[in-house]
């Protein structure tokens, strides 16, 4: 029910379409070296950069100065509550950064956002328990450590249903604030419909019921 269009027009929206610009960045035609100089570096900037002898690219500090100057408040700026959505993390990961690097990147934004701006960073990463890619898994531990709520999206363990597409788990981490004591976890099961989402309890499904 969002319009990005309507938010991106008034200024509420700063959005970096990675793909393309991955391809601009790869493809594109090289500039001269005084005008790269006068220019911003490229948020993908690390995909140029030679690989190391360890066999990783550069840092993303060029992709965290777009974020920090895209959330940067502005002289009569009346936004409050800045958000930073990253869909998806994994694929910096599959474009070689280091997940060294990518966790990095992510610890800067938090202190950026969260700590100095008083915002919200809201990040997908995708898991599977019998993937063989430690590189990503070492990401997704991470970011289940240090996040404050985490909505944890899985198929049912039954298999497939028409009626009951998977289920959600909250998990809110309680145990990170002052005095928390234990994780609270709510499961819900939901179906995807076309242009919405049904949540219910689970079991509660109206074709099961």
């Amino acid at each position: 029910g969002v319009s990005l269009k309507e938010a991106k027009e008034r200024g509420q929206l700063v959005f970096l379409e990675g793909l393309g610009s991955c391809l601009n960045v790869v493809f594109g035609e090289e500039e001269p070296e005084e005008e790269q100089e006068a220019k911003q570096p490229h948020p993908l900037q690390f995909l140029r950069t030679s690989f190391s002898s360890s066999g990783t690219v550069s840092d993303l500090r060029a992709l965290f100065d777009f974020v920090r100057t895209a959330l940067a408040p502005a002289a009569g700026d009346a936004w409050q509550g800045r958000v930073l959505l990253v869909d998806e993390l994994g694929v910096l990961l599959s474009l070689g950064a280091a997940p060294v690097a990518v966790l990095d990147f992510v610890h800067y934004c938090r202190v950026a956002v969260c700590s100095r701006l008083q915002g919200n960073i809201v990040v997908l990463v995708h898991s599977d328990e019998d993937s063989e890619d430690k590189e990503n898994e070492l990401v997704v531990t991470s970011m289940c450590h240090h996040s404050d709520l985490i909505l944890w999206a899985e198929g049912l363990a039954t298999g497939f249903c028409k009626d009951v597409h998977g289920q959600l788990k909250i998990i809110r981490r309680t145990s990170l604030q002052p005095g928390g004591q234990h994780d609270t976890l709510q499961l819900y099961q939901y179906k995807i419909q076309e242009r919405n989402v049904t949540f219910f309890a689970r079991g509660m499904s109206a074709a099961v019921l």
